[in-house]
């Protein structure tokens, strides 16, 4: 299959690679090659064209919290702490009741459709029964994910708390059932945050991601609050990185950290060394006044960096517009340190909202040979005038463009139809 239109990615994040009016060439639903023209003895019935359009990766969601999707948009006026307390833990606490479930999941699946997100790595409540529905419809919809339940079991609401022995019971009902070899959809260990599961979980959890070789995700110091309370239920630990570390969830297995604003040297010497994707969350961390991830240190030292939604800290899904709000904060970092600390460009913004977040699912997020075909075909008729470089139809688009924009959806190189809201 030969996919035509002006194509444009970025395989590394220092440029972007262009092909106008190029062949994006795909067999067993990965990408074969990019050509220029088209290749000799190519029949007209093996190609799709989408003439002058924009064709590009999908976007990958290294960070989002399903069950806050009802929470969207609203009480964006407290930090951290007490907006778990206010605003998420009452509304996790509905998905026990699996109709409620449904209803929710169906909908938060149908947006990131809508918005491009081929890929997301994605906290579901502590229900085990309501994480495997997502996890299902996932299934349902072709889109890929990384999908778990959230761990925790002490320093909750008492509505609203696990056992330890139901936590640990529900990561092996849902690793037994969706972490097959090269599963477009998988279960993922998801420690809510290092307060509030007990040692025993810690350790529990950490063997479970070793004996069933599971991907762990949690968040890392967004919000002085939360470091302060760990060091005053770890006060021997040399940070709070290295918490989850001495308990085997910090890059023994593949791990996303969200957040990671206030970071100490220890850490970011850790993290580097442990390989730990970074989840960089711009809507979450303005919205809560948590601060702003030194991206551009972090690129400089060679840690992994994705984009994260975090809804419903953050407030859209839109993947574009947190790209956008991305580079937008990394200006605001350029002039207070008076402009010695570069910006993010537009290239690297869109490497982070693609193959940033993407490498961590595989081979995702790029048009290189052998990448997985995960793409959008982008419709910026409208959007300005005409005759301008393709680059700068995708700044355009990526600034002022919305989910109108994005005509057809592409998952390991098959359409993704419009899912199905319950």
């Amino acid at each position: 299959m030969f996919i035509k239109g002006n194509i444009i990615h970025t395989p590394t994040r220092e440029k972007f690679e262009i092909f106008p009016k190029g062949y994006l060439e795909i067999a067993g639903g990965k990408v074969v090659a990019l050509h220029l023209s088209l290749p000799k003895g190519v029949s007209q019935a093996e190609i799709i064209d989408y003439g002058e359009l924009l064709l590009i990766p999908g976007y990958v969601d290294l960070h989002v919290h399903a069950p806050q999707y009802p929470n969207m948009g609203i009480g964006l006026d407290m930090e951290l702490l007490p907006w778990l307390n206010t605003y998420t833990f009452p509304e996790e606490s509905k998905f026990k009741d699996l109709q409620y479930a449904k209803k929710v999941y169906s909908r938060f699946v149908h947006e990131l459709w809508k918005y491009g997100t081929t890929r997301s790595a994605v906290f579901a409540s502590m229900h085990t029964e309501a994480t495997d529905l997502l996890l299902q419809l996932f299934q349902e919809s072709g889109l890929g994910a990384f999908a778990g339940k959230s761990l925790m079991d002490r320093n909750c609401p008492e509505y609203y708390v696990d056992t330890t022995e139901n936590a640990l019971a529900g990561v092996r009902i849902l690793a037994d059932k969706y972490n097959q070899p090269n599963a477009l959809v998988q279960s993922i260990i998801t420690n809510r945050f290092a307060p509030i599961c007990t040692d025993e979980l810690q350790l529990g959890i950490a063997k479970l991601a070793f004996d069933y070789n599971l991907p762990v995700q949690s968040h890392l110091n967004e919000n002085f609050g939360e470091i302060a309370w760990v060091k005053e239920l770890y006060p021997d630990a040399l940070s709070y990185a290295h918490v989850y570390h001495h308990f085997g969830q910090f890059g023994q297995t593949p791990t996303i950290m969200a957040h990671c604003i206030h970071n100490e040297e220890s850490e970011l010497e850790l993290m580097v060394e442990m390989s730990i994707y970074a989840a960089h969350c711009p809507h979450s961390n303005t919205n809560l006044g948590s601060g702003i991830m030194p991206v551009r240190e972090f690129l400089n030292r060679g840690i992994r960096v994705g984009l994260g939604s975090d809804l419903s800290g953050g407030h859209k899904l839109a993947m574009n517009e947190v790209l956008v709000h991305a580079i937008q904060l990394s200006r605001l970092m350029w002039g207070a340190s008076n402009k010695k600390q570069a910006a993010l460009t537009l290239a690297e913004a869109f490497y982070l909202a693609t193959k940033g977040g993407g490498e961590f699912f595989g081979k995702v997020g790029s048009f290189e040979a052998g990448y997985e075909a995960d793409f959008l075909v982008i419709d910026d008729t409208g959007l300005g005038m005409p005759n301008t470089s393709i680059e700068q139809r995708l700044q355009r688009y990526l600034y002022v463009g919305d989910d109108r924009n994005i005509i057809k959806r592409y998952v390991r190189g098959k359409e993704v139809a419009e899912p199905t809201i319950y």
